[in-house]
């Protein structure tokens, strides 16, 4: 059974009650750590689950590729056990950032073999702006069996971008903040820019200003206009691993499933003061 890349808030809301169904809340703040946990505690959709990006699904910093490596698979095995995610859940994922950063968790459970995931359109914001029922405190589902089948062809690690950026066959999508992309900041990686070759496609262009998901039909326009439907496969990266995901959930709902996500993103590439960085607003601009 195929299952959408997204739900709407009337159809979570009538199943709200659905044992088969685990509601996990994403929200988090790149610079402000906890402070996604703490307005879970405060409100959250009714029966939902907090999952946090570093603890849950991140692997420790540099344990790996970049700041936000992939977790093992007996770590996250245990994570989403203890959350109630077993074989036949429908994972319902949500933040309050247009899926941004639960994308990173529909994109791990893919990887690990669990096709049964979805984000809410809209997110937490949407749901308050409609007046839908929340709660507040831990919510602590039974536990389940989570058995991961992880897929390492959904990956590629820097030497392989390295070889792949200068193959005409390939895209390789950048969704940071074009600034980041242009080198104008880099608030967190040691050198900013961005890889050479890649076109910059901000992840946030994927949402309109409500944070829904942009139509089908604007997606393919948007990544068609990219060089998606020339190339043969598509690498996407970001700062760490964590909203590329939701570019590939975007390229996903557009038709397009030649996708790998660089696991280190600019975070493992900018550490290595042999690769080389480009500025500028074009992929091979200012390269050095």
């Amino acid at each position: 059974m195929t299952t959408d890349h997204l739900v709407s808030l009337d159809w979570l809301a009538e199943r709200l009650n659905d044992p088969d169904i685990r509601i996990a809340d994403l929200r988090w703040y790149l610079l402000e750590p906890g402070r996604g946990r703490t307005e879970y505690l405060e409100a959250h959709i009714p029966g939902a689950v907090y999952l946090d990006i570093d603890t849950d699904l991140s692997a420790p910093p540099f344990q790996g590729p970049g700041r936000h490596p992939i977790p093992a698979p007996e770590a996250f095995a245990a994570v989403a056990s203890r959350t109630g995610i077993g074989s036949k859940t429908h994972v319902i994922a949500y933040d309050s950032v247009g899926g941004a950063y639960a994308a990173r968790l529909w994109w791990l459970l893919r990887y690990f073999g669990h096709e049964r995931v979805s984000l809410l359109d809209g997110g937490w914001p949407a749901w308050v702006a409609a007046g839908l029922p929340v709660e507040s405190g831990e919510v602590t589902p039974p536990p389940t069996m989570f058995i991961p089948h992880p897929n390492r062809a959904m990956v590629v690690d820097a030497d392989t971008v390295d070889v792949l950026r200068r193959d005409p066959r390939v895209l390789i999508l950048d969704a940071r903040a074009a600034e980041r992309y242009q080198g104008i900041a880099e608030p967190l990686d040691p050198r900013a820019g961005h890889i050479p070759g890649a076109v910059s496609a901000p992840y946030a262009d994927n949402v309109d200003a409500d944070g829904r998901m942009r139509s089908v039909e604007e997606l393919r326009a948007r990544y068609a206009a990219l060089g998606a439907d020339r190339a043969e496969t598509i690498v996407c990266y970001c700062g760490s691993g964590v909203t590329a995901a939701h570019t590939i959930l975007a390229l996903a709902r557009a038709g397009w499933k030649n996708t790998l996500l660089y696991e280190g993103s600019w975070s493992d590439w900018s550490r290595d003061p042999a690769r080389p960085a480009a500025t500028g607003s074009e992929p091979w601009g200012g390269e050095g």
